[in-house]
């Protein structure tokens, strides 16, 4: 019994697409090659619409190029390397989550930490050395995150020597925890990044929440997205 034929905007509609998208996602692999009618037009199957519903399910949770290489993937016939892809998605999210907590921590060990030996001296400013002495670590490693952007003190116009503020006091301890915690400088960097553009510690608290959102919302994502592609996976590749 031959199966239901249906037309690009057939596909098209039912996600609010143009036809040209579905065009460009068979070209791209993301649909498997579809039949053509004696006069040349293409001609999809159900099968086609589960392939399309399996990527824009995808998408949300792994990323549109990852989502485009997994369905690429299973349309070859390649199924367990596009599951390898899906398993480094899942990998990549359990690694999120752990900087995530690895922040939290950090934020929790710089404020229950009290006392004047970690207050910027006089005027609210304190130099290299001072800090370096505070944190345990010498003053090559300051200079070291100063230049990969952990960092960033003013030089004072005079002396030409660095001068730390309370705010780059608090990157600092706060590069600290987290390079204890094993995380490499290029990720430190816009963890550091975030605490500047909230404000500070008290305002990143909102950002935290927002981080742990998104992370559900991501790993909800691929719930669904392997919903859709395991269906498309038991309704089987299109028939030539």
């Amino acid at each position: 019994m031959p199966r239901e034929r249906l037309r690009p905007v057939d596909l098209a509609r039912e996600h609010g697409l143009s036809t040209q998208a579905i065009r460009n996602y068979e070209e791209a692999g993301i649909l498997p090659p579809a039949a053509r009618t004696p006069s040349g037009y293409r001609a999809y199957t159900p099968a086609h619409a589960g392939a399309l519903r399996a990527f824009l399910a995808l998408v949300p949770g792994h990323g549109h190029q990852t989502a485009t290489s997994i369905m690429q993937e299973v349309n070859r016939g390649a199924v367990e390397q596009a599951l390898r892809l899906i398993d480094e998605s899942h990998a990549q999210l359990l690694e999120d989550r752990g900087t995530l907590l690895a922040v939290e921590r950090a934020l929790r060990d710089l404020t229950s930490e009290d006392g004047p030996a970690e207050r910027p001296g006089p005027g609210g400013v304190t130099f290299i050395g001072p800090l370096a002495r505070r944190l345990g670590i010498r003053p090559a490693t300051l200079r070291k995150w100063e230049a990969a952007g952990l960092v960033n003190p003013r030089r004072d116009p005079q002396t030409g020597y660095r001068v730390y503020t309370a705010a780059d006091v608090r990157d600092a301890r706060l590069a600290h925890q987290l390079r204890r915690g094993g995380y490499l400088l290029e990720q430190i960097a816009p963890l550091l990044a975030q605490v500047r553009t909230a404000g500070g510690l008290a305002p990143l608290e909102a950002t935290l929440r927002n981080w742990h959102a998104r992370l559900s919302a991501r790993g909800r994502a691929m719930l669904s997205g392997a919903a859709a592609l395991d269906a498309y996976l038991h309704e089987g590749l299109p028939e030539d």
